[in-house]
């Protein structure tokens, strides 16, 4: 028998400088779908789902500030926020790091000095202008008319002594590594992470003056300066397996496993490009694949607060419930281009796919089944062929739309018998049959809703409504 693989996965870590957002949302869910296959297909202890809270930067400094609290109180409350979403979201993660804790703190400054022990790692004076949003300096395609491209805010002009990583250093191993069209999926971002190299790779900042931001982790043999955000996120990746120990979960799901990371498509350069060098020089090995995926809009517009367009994920959960979130994300937001919801999308989503299509469907099966047959069985059903297929391509909507494909098919199945006028135990028992396949299918993706319709045909009694309609 083949050796079992060990799959690692792992979503960015979220800001904490504020409440968790839809795109956060839509990331997390889409990774613990792939977690919970690859544990039905490999076992539970062959995979590891890690996610958690980046809570260093200028950003969140300057917001605690704001809000008039220690940056400590300040990132606690937030770092909970999102961990609160694994219940609300019923996520699997199996990991929750936290980059202001000690086991963080020591990878961190170790990342730092096997990459100064390279030689990657040299001090000098610089001035740039500095994009607090963004965490970094902009150089001239970074921005338009003097503002961020991404933050439209003009950067300030900084004059400070840093330490650099020599980014340059490893403009050929990148992209040696790039040119394995597997490592970033979907293959247009590998192509933009190509052509970034190719314009050529500057050396950045990896630290920033402590009488300027106090807030950071310590750089090793310089108390004058903590590490520059990125820097310090981006090793958490490794951090939460227990690394530096070469042992353990790192060697088994590090390593030796299949490594995945999940990010937002505005993520390219520093996942797949700074991450990977960081890498290169502390001699570890790289992430075997990075899936982007793309932004949420509303109304046209991308997300804002002061558009006043943004969607809480836990404002879902409060009005559709938890798998009716996870269903919305899954199966109508695009798996990697841009997708636009609202309100009323979201509500009319609801109301026709999954009241009046799956839940209609179970009530008026399990009806006839529960007055004609004396029982019935959930039959046994390898639920991810097509499935897995889609799963290996990151096409959650696809692999959302296949199940759909199969409760319409069943849906002209059950018009074209007329059970309710026949009677006919055979075919109502080919019904419930087809059903058990469907909930199986959703186990990985809508696992209480799933859950539910097994019990009920275990039960053969007809549910309760899976799917409530929507006070007016």
């Amino acid at each position: 028998m083949a050796e079992k693989k060990a799959f690692y996965i792992t979503t960015t870590l979220p800001y904490v400088n504020a409440e968790p957002h839809i795109g956060f949302a839509l990331e997390i869910i889409q990774a613990d779908v792939l977690a919970r296959y690859w544990r039905e297909k490999y076992g539970k202890e062959n995979v590891f789902f890690n996610t958690g809270s980046d809570e260093h930067g200028q950003k969140i400094f300057e917001a605690a500030q704001m809000a008039g609290q220690d940056t400590k109180e300040y990132v606690d409350h937030y770092a909970e926020t999102f961990e609160k979403l694994k219940g609300a979201l019923d996520l699997s993660y199996d990991a929750f790091i936290r980059t202001s804790s000690p086991e963080h703190v020591r990878a961190a400054q170790e990342i730092w000095n096997r990459c100064k022990a390279k030689g990657d790692i040299y001090e000098k004076e610089f001035e740039g202008l500095y994009c607090v949003g963004c965490e970094r300096y902009l150089t001239e395609r970074d921005m338009v008319d003097g503002k961020c491209l991404i933050h439209q805010t003009e950067p300030k002009l900084l004059k400070e002594k840093n330490w650099f990583f020599k980014f340059s250093n490893y403009e050929k191993a990148l992209l040696e590594y790039l040119s394995n069209r597997e490592v970033i999926i979907p293959d247009w971002r590998r192509e933009e992470a190509i052509n970034f190299v190719k314009e050529g790779l500057e050396d950045f900042s990896i630290s920033r003056e402590k009488s300027r931001l106090a807030w950071g982790i310590p750089v090793p043999g310089d108390d004058t300066q903590v590490m520059y955000v990125w820097f310090d996120a981006l090793t958490s990746y490794i951090s939460t397996l227990g690394w530096p120990s070469e042992e353990g979960n790192f060697k088994k799901f590090w390593t030796e496993g299949v490594t995945v990371q999940v990010a937002g498509k505005d993520q390219v350069r520093f996942q797949s490009l700074m991450w990977q060098a960081m890498l290169f020089s502390a001699g570890l090995k790289n992430t075997d694949q990075i899936f982007y995926h793309g932004f949420i809009n509303s109304g046209g517009h991308k997300m804002s607060k002061s558009l006043g367009n943004v969607i809480n994920p836990y404002d879902l959960v409060a009005k559709y419930g938890t798998d009716v979130t996870r269903y919305l994300l899954l199966r109508h937001v695009h798996s990697t281009e841009d997708t636009d919801v609202t309100d009323t999308s979201l509500d009319e989503w609801y109301r026709a796919n999954l009241v009046n299509g799956l839940g209609n469907q179970v009530s008026r099966i399990m009806k006839l089944s529960e007055t004609y047959l004396e029982k019935c069985d959930v039959a046994p059903y390898e639920s991810h062929g097509t499935i897995a297929t889609l799963l290996s391509e990151f096409n959650f909507q696809r692999a959302m739309d296949h199940i759909w494909s199969e409760i319409t098919a069943l849906d002209v199945f059950i018009q074209q018998e007329k059970p309710w006028e026949s009677k006919d135990k055979v075919v109502i028992n080919q019904m419930v049959t087809k059903l058990s396949h469907i909930a199986q299918s959703l186990s990985i993706f809508m696992p209480e809703v799933s859950a539910k319709i097994i019990s009920t045909i275990s039960e053969n009694k007809k549910p309760e409504n899976l799917f409530p309609r929507l006070n007016a």
